[in-house]
C-alpha cells in the first residue's frame, strides 16, 4: 500500500469524469464531402487557441468551415462538442471523497463554449470544491504553468495533490512540477479508479 499524504485530487474531465455520448468524430467528418479526417484535424487545431481564451470558438469554427467550403452552419459544427455525459460512478467517488474532507477539483482544457455547458448548464461546479478551466486560466495542459497556477490557487504543496488524467503528456507534466499523478481512462472502469485512489490511502468506499 502506498503511503501518501494526499489532501486534494485534481480530476481531468474528458476520459476521466465524462465520456462521449455519440460519435462526434464521425459527425464532424461528415460536414465536408471529402477528406473528413483532415477537416476534423483542422478543427482540432483551430480549437487550441480557444482553449486558452485567445479566440472565440464560434469564430474559429466559422473560419474552418469557410476554408473547407462546407455548407454546414456553425451551430451544426458546434453541436458535437455537447455530446458528452458525466460518469455517475465517478461523480459518486468524488462526492465520497469530499464528504470525507478531501478536496476535489476539476482540472480540464476547455474552450468557453464547452466550459459554459459543463459549469453553467450541467452543474459541474457543484461537484467540485474548485474548477480550473484552461480558458479561464489562460493556460492549458501540459504547460507546467497550468499546474503551478492551480497549486497557487489551492495554496497547497505539490506533493499533497494527486492529479488524474487520461493523457500521458499531461501526467508527465504534472509529475515534473512535483504533483502526484496517475494515468487513468474511463474505459478501464470505475472500480479501477477507486483502486487507484485507495493506493494513495484516500477514503474510497469498498
Amino acid at each position: 500500500m502506498m503511503m501518501r499524504a494526499v489532501t486534494a485530487v485534481l480530476f481531468d474531465a474528458d476520459g476521466v469524469v465524462q465520456r462521449p455520448t455519440s460519435d462526434w468524430w464521425g459527425r464532424l467528418s461528415s460536414l465536408v464531402p471529402a477528406d473528413g479526417e483532415a477537416f476534423v484535424a483542422d478543427l482540432m487545431a483551430a480549437e487550441k487557441p480557444c482553449l486558452v481564451g485567445k479566440v472565440d470558438f464560434r469564430d474559429a469554427l466559422a473560419d474552418v468551415l469557410r476554408r473547407w467550403n462546407s455548407t454546414a452552419s456553425v451551430d451544426e459544427a458546434l453541436e458535437p462538442w455537447s455530446w458528452f455525459a458525466a460518469e455517475p460512478g465517478v461523480v459518486s467517488l468524488i462526492s465520497s471523497l469530499r464528504a470525507a474532507g478531501v478536496g476535489c477539483h476539476l482540472a480540464t482544457n476547455q474552450q468557453a463554449y464547452r466550459r459554459a455547458l459543463m459549469q453553467d448548464e450541467r452543474g459541474y461546479g457543484a461537484w467540485f470544491d474548485q474548477t480550473f478551466y484552461s480558458c479561464d486560466l489562460g493556460l492549458a495542459k501540459p504547460d507546467p504553468a497550468y499546474f503551478r497556477a492551480i497549486l497557487g490557487a489551492l495554496d497547497l504543496p505539490a506533493s499533497s495533490v494527486l492529479f488524474v488524467d487520461d493523457n500521458v503528456a499531461n501526467v508527465e507534466a504534472a509529475l515534473g512540477v512535483g504533483l502526484r499523478a496517475e494515468l487513468y481512462d474511463l474505459s478501464a472502469g470505475v472500480p479501477a479508479l477507486a483502486e487507484l485512489l485507495r493506493r494513495y490511502e484516500l477514503p474510497v468506499p469498498a
